[in-house]
């Protein structure tokens, strides 16, 4: 059982970048997806979840309107495409997984607790 997120890489302020969450060993047509992301020296904080149950979405203030998570269920994939970066974006991101549907309260905590989590890919917004 694996997740593993990636796509991320250097992108000039305004840019944009599209990440990726697979999935091996289960299938995530069950499970809801949330993005997290973590700066040098800040605690980890929650972006976006997408559920399983029936495909809602929920977004961290500080990226409403500029990231939008979306689901391939046939290619057991969840997507973050990222618009408007800004250098404050910058951070390891990583994917989890929890059963069903999105743990808002887990998540504004970390996401601590939730039942898979990938490895994370660097995403760096600098000019």
């Amino acid at each position: 059982v694996q997740l593993q997120a990636s796509g991320g890489g250097l992108v000039q302020p305004g840019g944009s970048l599209r990440l990726s969450c697979a999935a091996s060993g289960f299938t995530l047509d069950y499970y809801a997806i949330g993005w997290f992301r973590q700066a040098p020296g800040k605690e980890r904080e929650w972006v976006s979840c997408i559920s399983s149950s029936d495909g809602s979405t929920d977004y961290a203030d500080s990226v409403k309107g500029r990231f939008t998570i979306s689901r391939d269920n046939s290619k057991n994939t969840v997507y973050l495409q990222m618009n408007s970066l800004k250098p404050e974006d910058t951070a390891v991101y990583y994917c989890a997984a929890e059963y069903r549907i999105c743990p808002i309260a887990t998540m504004e905590k970390g996401g601590y607790g939730m039942r898979y989590w990938g490895k994370g890919t660097q995403v760096t917004v600098s000019s």
